[in-house]
């Protein structure tokens, strides 16, 4: 019988948690032909949030949990949870039930196909977003594409099913600054698209505000584009030119008049 880990980074999500067992659990219990694994990230959350995995997994044996000692990041809490994982397939999600998990029957289906190494998903809207946070979220979509020779999917989540061999390769990239939509891009594969409606969370708000999503950006062009470099190179060609310039008319100047002529 196939093994499928999920993954669920969590910070502050005391009251997202309970609906989300409950639902895993009914989409789970639909595929009962699969052993399940169900691994929380405790990303130092400061509510009661571990507390509640411990209790979970006392009753519930899929229940693991990795508690870190302060808050390191989404991405750090991904990359926990993948080298943890076990099983044949690997799913990583959000606790809010942004990600729904009704999805996963269809995601594990394509894999199962032997046609994809892995099944993603990316939202077609974006109901529910503050416009300007959406203006610039796609605005960065389509600067990385230009720039970037990795296929980032505009609306693309971090809501996907993968197996094993792709799981690996992206273990196998121990990068301090991660952007994982690039890295799920970088290891290559044949991945599914699978698209949907956005979903509100569940309960509380997000926790990237506008600053964080921008250095977030930032991140993932420096990553996985080499513009920036190209750029700074231009930038210091130009100005050694200038300095050249003015060395010349220095000398010039004071080979002619003798000194300054300030």
């Amino acid at each position: 019988m196939k093994q499928i880990s999920i993954i669920v980074p969590c910070f502050n999500e005391q009251e997202a948690l309970p609906l989300f067992l409950q639902e895993i659990d009914r989409v789970c219990k639909g595929l009962s032909e699969y052993e399940f694994e169900w691994i929380f990230v405790d990303d130092g959350s400061r509510d009661g949030t571990l507390s509640l995995l411990k209790e979970r997994a006392k009753e519930d044996s899929r229940i693991k949990y990795i508690s870190f000692s302060r808050n390191f990041g989404k991405e750090a809490a991904i990359y926990a949870g993948l080298e943890a994982a076990e099983g044949d397939y690997t799913a990583v999600m959000d606790a809010d039930l942004q990600d729904p998990p009704g999805l996963l029957p269809e995601m594990i289906e394509a894999l199962e196909s032997g046609d994809y190494d892995s099944a993603a998903t990316r939202r077609v809207d974006r109901k529910g977003e503050p416009p300007i946070r959406s203006f610039f979220a796609r605005m960065f979509y389509r600067l990385i594409r230009k720039i970037s020779d990795i296929d980032i999917v505009d609306g693309a989540r971090d809501f996907r099913l993968m197996n094993r061999k792709m799981k690996d390769a992206i273990v196998s990239m121990t990068e301090y600054n991660r952007f994982s939509k690039g890295i799920f891009g970088w290891v290559g594969y044949e991945t599914k698209w699978l698209e949907y409606e956005n979903v509100e969370r569940t309960h509380g708000e997000t926790k990237w505000n506008f600053w964080k999503l921008f250095l977030y950006s930032l991140e993932g062009i420096v990553a996985f584009s080499t513009t920036p470099l190209a750029l700074s190179s231009v930038a210091g060609l130009f100005f050694c030119l200038i300095a050249f310039v003015m060395i010349i008319v220095t000398i010039i100047r004071q080979l002619t008049w003798g000194g300054s002529a300030y």
